[in-house]
Parts: structure tokens; sequence; C-alpha cells
């Protein structure tokens, strides 16, 4: 029995003699040797790139003073939503006013503008929660019907009935009866209507698409000093065609 366990301890001894055991480690150090530059091996350490992750900032975030401008505005509109609105919604109506005045060639009339000052505090509020509920609503799987209902049902609904107060308060404040009041509609809410397919869908679809909820308001709004000018001119080419019509405007007066 000796023997045979000293004969199994020789053999054991001469087979770890003949293929000695490497330390694990000595592949990992032959290949970085073999390689030259230790950083070109991902398991030296070396970085390995990424793709980069973060969002890039939207174009009106990246803009200077504009950019704080808007982020104030943003940050005035989570806070006191109500306030934030009517205040735009007078500057928006102010410039309009302004702007037509200016193409019509008239003398300045502060009781026009005094006119889109009322008509804008009547309309800011309930145009803010339309658009809300605009936003909040027609919601499908599908971008692109979405997208479609909104602009469709914006055009078919809000429009004419903001066009209606527009105009008819435009007459109405201005002392014209109920019959000339409804005169002023039928003269400018169809023609306005056209118009506005010509612009209010793309305008909509950008907003829905690109602009963040709280900054809406305010895209919709510059481009609502543009259309407020047209509505205002429309208005006040309105109101000479009907004064014309009911002889306070003689033909042999030049009219702007």
């Amino acid at each position: 029995m000796a023997v045979f366990t000293i004969k199994a301890v020789g053999r054991t001894v001469l087979r770890r003699s003949r293929f000695p055991s490497r330390p694990q480690n000595t592949t990992k150090r032959h290949a970085n040797t073999s390689r030259g530059k230790p950083e070109d091996d991902p398991s030296a350490g070396a970085s390995i790139p990424v793709p980069n992750t973060v969002a890039t900032l939207p174009i009106w975030q990246r803009l200077g003073p504009l950019s704080t401008a808007l982020q104030a505005y943003g940050r005035s509109q989570r806070k006191r939503p109500y306030t934030t609105q009517f205040c735009s919604s007078l500057v928006i109506y102010f410039l309009g006013d302004l702007s037509a005045q200016n193409i019509n060639g008239d003398e300045y009339d502060p009781t026009r503008t005094l006119r889109a000052l009322l008509i804008s505090a009547g309309s800011s509020i309930p145009s803010y929660k339309w658009f809300i509920f605009l936003g909040n609503n027609f919601n499908y799987p599908s971008r692109g019907l979405s997208l479609a209902t909104k602009v469709t049902v914006n055009q078919a609904c809000f429009t004419p009935i903001f066009n209606t107060y527009f105009f008819g308060m435009q007459s109405f404040l201005s002392g014209d009866s109920l019959p000339e009041v409804w005169d002023r509609i039928k003269r400018t809410v169809p023609t306005s209507m056209i118009n506005s397919c010509k612009l209010w869908p793309a305008v909509t679809t950008f907003s829905f698409t690109y602009i963040d909820a709280q900054y809406r308001s305010i895209f919709a709004g510059v481009i609502a000093i543009g259309w407020q000018t047209y509505l205002s001119y429309l208005n006040r080419q309105a109101e000479i065609a009907q004064d014309l019509g009911n002889g306070k405007i003689h033909m042999t007066q030049s009219i702007p």
C-alpha cells in the first residue's frame, strides 16, 4: 500500500514538472503587450464611445434673451394662466388694431382701439379654454388622424363662432342697430372663414406637433397679430361699404 502511494505521488510531481500551470492573467498580459498601447484595449480601462442621448433643446430655447423672455412667459403661464392669457390677448389686439389703422391710412382713432380691447377682454379666456379642450381631446393612436380631427373641429366650430363674435361686436359697439349688425356679419364672416383656411390649419398643425403646451398660446399670439390686422382691415372695409349703402358716406368722398 505504501509503495502504491509513493508511486501515485511521484506521477503527480512528474506531470506538474512537465506541464507547469500558468497564471490566468498571463494571456491578458501577453495580449496587452502584443497590441502595443494598452489604451487600445477596452479591458485596459479605455473609454468606450457611446451615442449622445441628451435631448437637443428646441430652437426657441436657444435664442439668448428671447429664450429668457419665453421661459419667463412659460413660468407665468403655469402659475397664472388666466391672467397671462388675458394680458397677452390685450397686447395682441392692441397691436393688430394699430397695424390695421396704419394700413387703412386713417388717422389714429382711439375709439377703435378701445373697441378692440373690449372684444379681446370678452374672448381671451373662452379662446384659451377652447384650445385646452382641443389639446386634451381627439387624441387617437394615429397622430395624423388626431391632427386632422383637431384642425377640422377647430375650423368647423371655433372659427365661425369667433368671427361672428368679432365682427358682430365691432358693429354693435359702434352703435349699429341689430339689422346693421347682422348685415356686417354677412359681409365679413364668409370671407374671413375662407381666408382663415389658408392660414390657421397650418398654424394649428405646427403648434400641436412641435410647440410645447405652455408656449402654444404665445406662438398663436404672434401669428394672431397679423390675423387681427387682417380682421380689423376687413371690418373697416365692410364698415365703409355699409355706410355707403346707408348713405352715411357720399360717393364723392374719398375712401381709403
